[in-house]
């Protein structure tokens, strides 16, 4: 929640100041993060079992799961730490218009939790038992280390250098932790959705956390290549505009960052909707996961997926709001979230009987009237949404679609790879992949929608 946070003030500080000056609020910032997360690591490691009991006593009904986790909690929770740590890197490179290596820092955090981890699960079980899953939780203990890490050279060579500053006083600080608290609160109000979903999910079916959290991980692809992506590089030249009163140059950037949102997710929700099913099965459907194992998580996958639009969109749009100094709005948007997701859950769980499919659509649900929100509240305080131009593009982007769907369609006729050989199934799933981002792309292209341009002249570069 303080990368949002911490980009915006520093980008403004770095407008108005100068280097000199945003580098003394990163090292406040740094030092503060480091104070209060070793005490709440601390604190988290010392009462996980009081954690874990709280948030899912579910998991007491199966011998030795609750004491699992409990143990999983405790190795993991210095990942915090090191996370908010790899945030303020990350945020400072992104404000200098340095995109690359904290988007290679994802990568390295996967590649040092995947690899490190199936070596030490190895280590400490050669087949891969039930002590593995401790070796796992070490990788990815590594791999947030790692991610932090690896950014900082990067950092010094712009003449950044980490030092110890408490400044209390610096109004760069002062702002932070002023637009912190909304900010926080409504970070918090996400993991208490995450957490509430958690709570009714460890009631249901033995199995159901499992599939949940697959198709979670799942939609959090295309959540990360394009809503964070683009709201990346959108929200310091948000904090800019923001800071140099240019509020005609503000609404124009929020627009396009929110077309090219809308551009990339669009496709992506409609795809994972229609090819649940060999997507999934195509990725997970091997050893002890079954074809029934696919199909209750390609179930979940599919009420992911008619959130994934808004979800994405709330991540360009949100820190807006932050930019022009009104983080109240976006915190009581999160806050009715909470209500709204808890209500909907014990409405879609303990009274239709929905399962996992109840779930993902509250989520969906709460995450589509949370941007419906924000997007009201935009129209008074950036500009209105329904300029021509950007209502053309997103005409242009329907019909786009429409041409994926019918593709999609046409080949899921054509190649049928659920229930073929494994080597089949996987090509048959990439084929049909292809040709759905073909169609879209060339419909795009033909339809003349400027973000096909953009896409080609980055992946040039």
């Amino acid at each position: 929640c303080a990368l949002p946070i911490f980009v915006t003030t520093f980008s403004q500080k770095l407008a108005k100041e100068g280097k000199a000056a945003a580098y003394r609020l990163a090292n406040n910032v740094n030092t503060l993060l480091f104070i209060v997360l070793t005490a709440i690591v601390g604190v988290g490691i010392l009462e996980a079992d009081l954690l874990v009991h709280f948030f899912s006593p579910g998991f007491a009904a199966v011998p030795g799961k609750a004491e699992l986790t409990i143990e999983l909690t405790r190795i993991l929770f210095p990942f915090i730490l090191f996370l908010s740590l790899a945030a303020v890197y990350m945020g400072l490179l992104n404000s200098l218009h340095h995109f690359g290596l904290p988007a290679f820092a994802s990568a390295v955090f996967n590649f040092v939790s995947i690899s490190l981890g199936l070596l030490v699960a190895w280590w400490l079980d050669p087949h891969f038992g039930p002590n593995s899953v401790y070796g796992f939780s070490f990788g990815v203990l590594v791999g947030g280390l790692a991610q932090w890490l690896v950014m900082v050279p990067r950092a010094v060579s712009l003449g950044y250098h980490a030092r110890w500053r408490v400044d209390l006083k610096d109004p760069g600080l002062k702002q932070v932790l002023r637009l912190l608290g909304p900010a926080s609160i409504g970070a918090a109000a996400i993991q208490i959705n995450v957490l509430v979903n958690g709570y009714f999910a460890s009631y249901l079916e033995n199995g159901s956390v499992t599939c949940l959290n697959n198709a979670f991980r799942l939609i959090q692809l295309p959540i990360g290549l394009f809503g964070v992506a683009v709201a990346t590089v959108t929200l310091p030249h948000l904090a800019r505009h923001a800071a140099l009163e240019d509020k005609e140059a503000l609404h124009d950037r929020l627009l396009v960052g929110v077309r090219q949102t809308l551009f990339l997710t669009l496709p992506a929700a409609i795809g994972l909707f229609i090819l649940a099913e060999p997507v999934i099965a195509s990725i997970y459907q091997y050893g002890r996961f079954t074809a029934v194992d696919t199909a209750r998580t390609a179930l979940a996958l599919k009420g992911y997926a008619l959130g994934l639009v808004s979800y994405s969109c709330i991540k360009v749009v949100g820190p807006a709001f932050a930019a022009i100094d009104k983080p109240g709005i976006p915190l009581r948007v999160s806050l009715t979230g909470i209500f709204l997701n808890a209500g909907m859950n014990y409405l879609l769980i303990r009274v239709f009987n929905l399962g996992i499919l109840g779930l993902t659509l509250s989520v969906a649900t709460t995450a589509t009237l949370n941007i419906l929100q924000l997007a009201w509240a935009s129209q008074r305080h950036v500009g209105t949404f329904l300029r021509p131009d950007f209502l053309q593009a997103l005409l242009r982007i329907g019909l786009s679609c429409v041409v994926l769907v019918g593709a999609l369609k046409v080949g899921s006729w054509l190649i049928q790879p659920l229930g073929a050989p494994v080597p089949v199934r996987l090509a048959g799933t990439l084929a049909l992949c292809t040709l759905g981002a073909a169609a879209y792309f060339l419909a795009a292209t033909l339809l003349g929608l400027p973000d096909v341009r953009m896409l080609l002249r980055r992946g040039s570069r």
